[in-house]
């Protein structure tokens, strides 16, 4: 499972012009889901995201976690994310999981992140999305929880 985060001071998604999810301060989660991705995956990149040290201390040192700072998380499913980009001009989607299983692992995830930290929302699986943010920084990171089995 992956997670493409970024620190935002904003960031929102619309949906057919209807706002489905907005936070202020703090990160804004892409999220690809790859084959052989279990809810094992889901909730460790949960951890992940929520103890990574983005956010600055006192002394300007990136040491603070969103559950550190308790910001807000805005999940995005991003089927784009999983897809292998080796070869070619065009991406191949097959390591992407299936359509039901990223949408299952998706609202695991979401909801996981609900139960434990609070202070979140999310985009909506399938949807044709638009999102809108102000990276902070810009602060960008790619975290991979690899499928059993796969290379890391």
């Amino acid at each position: 499972m992956i997670g493409l985060l970024q620190r935002v001071s904003c960031a929102r998604v619309e949906v057919a012009e209807e706002t489905v999810g907005v936070i202020a301060h703090g990160l804004l989660v892409m999220v690809g889901v790859e084959r052989g991705d279990t809810e094992t995956q889901a909730d460790r990149l949960l951890e992940r995201l929520l103890g990574y040290r983005v956010f600055p201390d006192a002394d300007g040192k990136m040491n603070l976690s969103l559950s550190d700072t308790g910001g807000g998380v805005l999940l995005v499913p991003q089927f784009t994310l999983a897809a292998d980009t080796r070869k070619g001009m065009r991406a191949s989607f097959t390591p992407a999981a299936a359509p039901e299983e990223g949408e299952h692992l998706f609202r695991h995830l979401l909801t996981r992140a609900r139960l434990v930290h609070g202070n979140v929302a999310s985009g909506r699986y399938g949807a044709d999305m638009q999102v809108s943010l102000t990276n902070d920084g810009p602060v960008t990171f790619w975290l991979r929880v690899p499928p059993v089995g796969s290379e890391a």
